[in-house]
């Protein structure tokens, strides 16, 4: 996939969204549902009603991105339904998009050697 780097904060909405809006629409909820700003450069993910579709919007300095993707014979592991926005990390990120159990990728304490050798 396509992604702006691993610097980029990803942030999911736990509610689902009705598909048929696209960049004006989504980024109207970002800012209302999610309380965020569209062009700050984080990706915004969006679920169908049936969580076996997701949407990512993402600013890129010129414009407003929009990724679609299907699942053909599964669902995305989606967080508990609720109002509100939660952060994930590249990793976790990757395994959604991939369509496996995001919940179960853990990050590694990243710490510099102790000696150079």
């Amino acid at each position: 996939m396509m992604f702006p780097s691993n610097r980029v904060r990803v942030m999911v909405a736990t509610r689902s969204v009705d598909f048929r809006k696209g960049h004006d629409g989504l980024a109207s909820l970002v800012s209302s549902m999610l309380h965020k700003d569209s062009f700050t450069g984080m990706v915004f993910v969006f679920r169908s009603h049936r969580a076996d579709r997701l949407k990512l919007l993402y600013w890129d300095g010129t414009g407003l991105v929009m990724a679609y993707k299907r699942l053909e014979d599964t669902t995305f592991t989606w967080p508990a339904i609720k109002d509100g926005v939660i952060a994930l990390n590249h990793a976790q990120f990757e395994a959604l998009f991939a369509g496996l159990d995001w919940r179960k990728v853990k990050a590694f304490d990243v710490r510099p050697p102790a000696a150079a050798e």
